[in-house]
């Protein structure tokens, strides 16, 4: 992200967004310097979210709580009141939940090259690696 730019944003992940990266605190951290607000908005039940956050350590300002994604940004954005406000998603399905409620998208590969994140290699390689430790058990 530029961060030369105005810092008067609020930065909302899709936790299907968030999940695909390496490291969410530090992506939060990093967040914080150059925006406002930060939080995490999903579909799934809110234990889900706040489940993921918490094993993360992300420490967010909002979430969506048991609404869906289009009334939280809805939500979010009146009571938030920046300049900017975008929506990091993984799918056309998150670009037209953003374009429906005014918010920019962004793609999360995209957000994570232009800001320096890392993102995940992939869930199955993970079960490997689980798999292979197994396999070292007596």
């Amino acid at each position: 992200m530029d961060s030369g730019g105005s810092t008067d944003m609020t930065l909302a992940f899709e936790l299907e967004a968030l999940k695909a990266l390496a490291d969410p605190n530090a992506v939060f951290s990093n967040a914080r310097q150059w925006t406002e607000y930060v939080g995490v908005v999903s579909e799934k039940p809110t234990y889900v979210v706040t489940n993921f956050t918490r094993k993360h350590r992300v420490r967010q300002d909002f979430f969506s709580g048991p609404r869906g994604v289009e009334e939280s940004l809805e939500n979010i954005s009146g009571q938030f009141d920046t300049d900017r406000h975008v929506f990091v998603g993984v799918d056309e399905e998150d670009e037209a939940v953003a374009e429906a409620t005014g918010w920019e998208f962004l793609h999360v590969e995209d957000a994570a090259e232009a800001a320096g994140w890392t993102l995940t290699t992939g869930e199955p390689e993970d079960e490997a690696a689980e798999e292979q430790t197994r396999d070292d058990w007596p």
